[in-house]
C-alpha cells in the first residue's frame, strides 16, 4: 500500500528562504500580519487532515467509485468520503483564503496553494469536490450581483455547499461557441435553462445538501459564436429568500462518466429541463466572467498533478531504497546482503531525480503563482498589482500544461521503478499514472494551453509580458553571472533567455504569414518556456542552497537541493534544445501529410 509524507520542509524553503512571503505581505495591509509560525503552523495541521483523513481513502475511494440511482438520479460517492467531508468542513479548511467579509479567515493565497498541493497528493478526486467549489467563490466574487454574494457567498466559503463548472456539451470541447443550451428570461428576473452538460466533475453527489452550479448558456436575442453566451447560477436546489431550502430544480445527473481514474469524484452528465437559474455578470458576457473561475481551474489542475509527482516519487524512493536486485556494475555496495537496493543503479536514480526535480520544480513555480496572486488583488501599489496580474497570465498555461505534462513523465518512472510491481494494484503506482494522465485533458488540453501562451500570451502583445519575464532572469543573471559556484546554473537560463528572443521572433514571422505556424510550433513552445521558469527559480533555489552553506548551515537539506538543481540542469533543461529544433522544422511536415493520413 502506498504512503506519504506532507513535504513540510520544502514548503518552508519555497515560502520562506526563497520567495520570503512573509516580506512581501508587509506590502499588503491585508496580509501585513502573518508571520512564518503562523504559516508553519496551518500547513502542519493542514498536512495532518490530509495524511490522517483523505489519504486513507485514495485507493478505496478509487476501487469503489462512484454510484448513481437511475431512478432518484442521486449519486453515492465511496465510503468515508461524505464523513471526510465533514471533518474539512469542522476544521474552517474551506475558509482558508476566503474573503473574511463571507466568513472566511482571510489568510493568503499561497497556505491554500500548499494545502491543496498536500489533499491532491493525498487523494486528488476526493480533493475536487472542495477545488471547484474555491473556484465557483472566485467567481462569485468577482462577478456575482450583491444578492447573490449576500445569498451564496458564506455557504460556499463555510463548505455547506459546493460549486461546480458547466461549459462542455457533447458536441461541443474547447470550441464553447458551438454552445446550444438556451436560457429564456422570466417576468421575474430569472431564467429558465434548458439543456445538457457533460464531463462535469463534481457534478451531483451526497456530500452536501446542496451544489451551485455554473451554467453557460445563451439567450434568445444571443449573437452567435462565443460572444453570444452567458453565465447563470442554478442551484441544485432551489433557495429561498430566508436563505432555506426550498423545491428540487430542474437540473439532475443523468449519468456517470466511466472514467480510466479518478474514480472517487463523479463526472456527471447533467439535464436541465427548465431549470431556474439567475445571471452572473453581463448579458453575452459569461466567458469572461467565468475565466475566472477556469482560470483558477488550471492552475488547480497544475496544482493536482503537482501532488500527483511528490507522491509518486515518495513512494518510488522508498521502493527503490528497500528492493534488492542485482550489484552495483562498480561492485557490491550492500555486500551483507545477497543484491543491492535498486537505489544504486544509475537509471534507477535518473528516473527518481526527474521526478524529485519536477516536485520541487513545480512547487517553486505554484507558490511564486500564488504571491503574485496575493500581490494582484491585495497589493496598494496599483502598478505592482498590474505588473503581477500580466505574468499570472503569462504563467498560467504554463502551470497547467508543463506541471501536467511533467506529472505524467514522473509517475511514469516512478511506476518504472517498482518494475512488474509497478502495474500491479496494491502498490498505488497505477493509480497515481492514470490520475495522472487525466490531468493533461481536462481544463483545456496541454495543446489548447500551447496555443494560449503562444498566439494570446506572447505575440499577440509582440512579447511584452514575456519580456517582463526575461528581466527577471537578466537580473538573476546579473547578479550571479561573476560567482562561478553559480555559473553551472546561470549559464544554461542566461543562454536560453537569448535564444528565446530570437525563437520568438522567428515564430512570430513565421505565423505572420501562416497561421498554422503558430498550431505547428505552440507545444513545444511551451515546454521550452516551461524550462526557461524551471531553470529560473531552481537558479534561484542553487543560489539560497549555496549561501546557506557557504554561512556554514550543514543542514543535509541544502546539499540535497543543489545536487537535484545540478540533475535537472544536466538532464532535463537540455531538452529545450531539440525543442526548439522542432518546433523550427515547420508546420508543413504536418500539413502535407494527405497520403500519409488518408
Amino acid at each position: 500500500m502506498p504512503t506519504y509524507t506532507p513535504p513540510l520542509r520544502d514548503m518552508q524553503f519555497v515560502l520562506h528562504e526563497l520567495l520570503k512571503v512573509t516580506d512581501e505581505y508587509k506590502a499588503m495591509p491585508k496580509h501585513a500580519e502573518f508571520d512564518a509560525d503562523t504559516i508553519n503552523a496551518v500547513l502542519e495541521e493542514g498536512g495532518k487532515f490530509a495524511a490522517e483523513v483523505t489519504f486513507p481513502l485514495n485507493v478505496s475511494g478509487d476501487e469503489e467509485g462512484c454510484r448513481l440511482d437511475k431512478e432518484t438520479h442521486a449519486v453515492t460517492t465511496p465510503k468515508g468520503f461524505r464523513q471526510a467531508y465533514a471533518k474539512y468542513i469542522e476544521g474552517g479548511w474551506p475558509a482558508l483564503s476566503c474573503d473574511p467579509d463571507y466568513g472566511g479567515q482571510g489568510l493568503p493565497f499561497t497556505v491554500n496553494q500548499n494545502f491543496f498541493e498536500m489533499l491532491n497528493s493525498a487523494n486528488q478526486a476526493w480533493t475536487m469536490y472542495p477545488g471547484l467549489s474555491h473556484g465557483a467563490y472566485e467567481c462569485l466574487h468577482a462577478h456575482g450581483t450583491p444578492e447573490q454574494k449576500r445569498m451564496y457567498l458564506p455557504r460556499l466559503v463555510s463548505g455547506e455547499w459546493t460549486g461546480t463548472m458547466c461549459l462542455t456539451e457533447p458536441h461541443c470541447g474547447t470550441d464553447l461557441g458551438l454552445l446550444r443550451t438556451k436560457a429564456e428570461p422570466q417576468a421575474d428576473g430569472t431564467y429558465r435553462i434548458t439543456g445538457n452538460k457533460i464531463f462535469i466533475s463534481a457534478g451531483e453527489h451526497d456530500m452536501a445538501p446542496n451544489i451551485l452550479h455554473l451554467v453557460l448558456a445563451r439567450l434568445p436575442d444571443a449573437p452567435q459564436g462565443s460572444k453570444g453566451i452567458s453565465l447563470f447560477l442554478v442551484p441544485k436546489i432551489l433557495v429561498k429568500a430566508d436563505g432555506s431550502l426550498g423545491e428540487r430544480n430542474g437540473i439532475y445527473c443523468g449519468g456517470l462518466e466511466h472514467k480510466m481514474g479518478i474514480h472517487g469524484n463523479a463526472t456527471a452528465q447533467l439535464v436541465l429541463e427548465g431549470a431556474v437559474g439567475t445571471l452572473v455578470g453581463e448579458p453575452n458576457k459569461g466567458l469572461p466572467a467565468m475565466f475566472v473561475m477556469m482560470n483558477a481551474a488550471r492552475l488547480g489542475v497544475g496544482n493536482q498533478s503537482l501532488g500527483l509527482t511528490e507522491v509518486a516519487f515518495q513512494n518510488a524512493l522508498a521502493y527503490a531504497k528497500d528492493r534488492i536486485q542485482m550489484r552495483s556494475l562498480s561492485g557490491p555496495k550492500a555486500k551483507d546482503k545477497p543484491a543491492d537496493p535498486i537505489i544504486v543503479h544509475p537509471d534507477v536514480r535518473k528516473m527518481l531525480l526527474t521526478a524529485k526535480a519536477y516536485a520541487e520544480g513545480g512547487r517553486a513555480l505554484a507558490n511564486w503563482c500564488a504571491l503574485l496572486l496575493d500581490k494582484e488583488l491585495h497589493h496598494p501599489d496599483e502598478k505592482v498589482r498590474a505588473e503581477a496580474a500580466d505574468l499570472v497570465a503569462l504563467l498560467t498555461p504554463i502551470v497547467k500544461a508543463f506541471l501536467t505534462d511533467n506529472a505524467w513523465t514522473a509517475a511514469s518512472a516512478c511506476m518504472q521503478v517498482f518494475g512488474g510491481h509497478g502495474y500491479i494494484k496494491e502498490w498505488g503506482m497505477e493509480q497515481f499514472v492514470r490520475d495522472s494522465r487525466i490531468n493533461m485533458i481536462y481544463e483545456g488540453t496541454n495543446t489548447v494551453q500551447s496555443l494560449d501562451l503562444l498566439g494570446r500570451k506572447v505575440l499577440a502583445n509582440n512579447g511584452a509580458t514575456l519580456r517582463k519575464f526575461g528581466k527577471l532572469v537578466a537580473q538573476l543573471v546579473e547578479e550571479e553571472g561573476v560567482n562561478e559556484k553559480m555559473a553551472e546554473f546561470i549559464n544554461p537560463i542566461a543562454y536560453l533567455g537569448e535564444q528565446m528572443t530570437k525563437f520568438t521572433t522567428e515564430l512570430g514571422f513565421k505565423a505572420f504569414q501562416n497561421a498554422d505556424e503558430v498550431g505547428g510550433a505552440a507545444v513545444d513552445y511551451l515546454r521550452v518556456a516551461g524550462h526557461l521558469v524551471f531553470g529560473y527559480l531552481w537558479a534561484r533555489m542553487a543560489q539560497v542552497a549555496l549561501r546557506e552553506i557557504a554561512n556554514g548551515n550543514a543542514d543535509p537539506f541544502y546539499q540535497a537541493k543543489l545536487q537535484t538543481a545540478r540533475f535537472y540542469f544536466a538532464r532535463l533543461f537540455p531538452e529545450t534544445a531539440t525543442l526548439m529544433r522542432t518546433a523550427r522544422s515547420g508546420v508543413a511536415n504536418l500539413l502535407d501529410t494527405d497520403a500519409a493520413l488518408a
